[in-house]
């Protein structure tokens, strides 16, 4: 932690002076097994004693019960507020939906430690829909009928995420990680161009799934189903906590492949990427014999993508940041 300089009333020196936020370790037993936990602390930075601030006992609290929970394996506040979010269900519903009583979830929300149990069950809800998704419609008479119809839809939705590879799982996660902002458009065609680079530098594909030619260039279906309702708005949303930490399983080399794409295709909104892509021949030739406005799902076969992307690497060298700011300059204005 980077040291913060502020003042505030020291007992010691009997005055107002300069203090820094450090961390401390204590031993604290709970349930007769000992534990090591890493709290904040102020210290003076005249006499050297620690400050008492206000706020500063409900922190440490806050950082014991957060590190308890994690080396016990036991769900977090920040895990139930998520399994909240990404099931849009509120409090009491939820915990009539996994079998516990009305209240339960209220108490864990404010402090109350949840047992292995009952842990269990908030954890596997957080991480299979389709757990949950069976919960719910076990427990569907104990809820509203809106209450109910809103986390099944929503529970339907993320059982989506099981029909893409963990290939694209791990990439769509580092592409989260490394830009802020990300739209369905942008997603999708960020994965196009990670496909083509990889097949350069890998000299394989990223991932086994095809994309289709679609009106608005190559789509990955699988993953449109997974994000669909954000439509043209960035992607926001605590349900794809479960994209977190994916990314970490991306070997060196595929992590460069993103880097590569992100730091240049990544630079461009979803809908100059879109026109790159139509100046592209894998989406031109599987078009063809349709209009601008017909819908198709013909594939783009990732052959063709190795291909084109081959004849790309020749003209200006894609291993690199730069060929590729080339190439993209010069598809961008291709038309004009």
């Amino acid at each position: 932690m980077s040291e913060t300089r502020k003042r505030d009333f020291c007992i010691e020196c009997r005055r107002e002076t300069e203090y820094i936020l450090k961390k401390k370790n204590i031993v604290k037993v709970i349930k007769d097994k000992e534990y090591v936990f890493q709290i904040t602390v102020a210290v003076c930075s005249e006499c050297g004693e620690e400050m008492s601030l206000p706020g500063l006992i409900d922190k440490n609290i806050q950082e014991v019960d957060k590190q308890y929970r994690s080396l016990e394996g036991l769900v977090s506040i920040e895990d139930i507020e998520k399994l909240m979010a990404i099931y849009k269900i509120g409090k009491a519903p939820l915990s009539l939906v996994l079998g516990f009583g009305e209240v339960t979830i209220t108490r864990y929300l404010t402090g109350q430690i949840p047992c292995e149990e009952y842990s269990a069950i908030m954890k596997k809800a957080l991480s299979s829909p389709a757990y949950m998704k069976n919960l719910l419609v076990k427990n569907r008479n104990k809820i509203s009928v809106t209450a109910y119809n809103k986390a099944v839809s929503a529970a339907s939705r993320l059982e989506n995420l099981f029909s893409i590879s963990q290939r694209m799982i791990r990439t769509i996660s580092c592409i989260f990680e490394s830009l802020e902002e990300v739209t369905p458009l942008m997603l999708q065609k960020l994965l196009y161009f990670i496909q083509g680079v990889s097949f350069i530098v890998l000299e394989r594909a990223m991932f086994d799934e095809d994309c289709e030619a679609w009106i608005h260039g190559p789509v990955y279906p699988e993953v449109y189903n997974i994000f669909r309702d954000f439509r043209y708005n960035p992607i926001e949303d605590a349900r794809f906590v479960l994209f977190e930490g994916a990314a970490a399983n991306l070997s060196e080399e595929e992590q460069r492949v993103i880097d590569l794409v992100v730091n240049s295709f990544g630079l461009y909104s979803g809908k100059v990427l879109e026109r790159i892509t139509h100046n592209e021949e894998p989406w031109k030739n599987s078009r063809r014999g349709y209009g601008d406005d017909i819908p198709s799902k013909e594939p783009i076969l990732k052959e063709d993508i190795k291909l084109y992307y081959e004849k790309v690497n020749k003209q200006y060298g894609i291993h690199s940041e730069e060929g590729l700011k080339k190439y993209i300059e010069d598809m961008i204005y291709k038309n004009f």
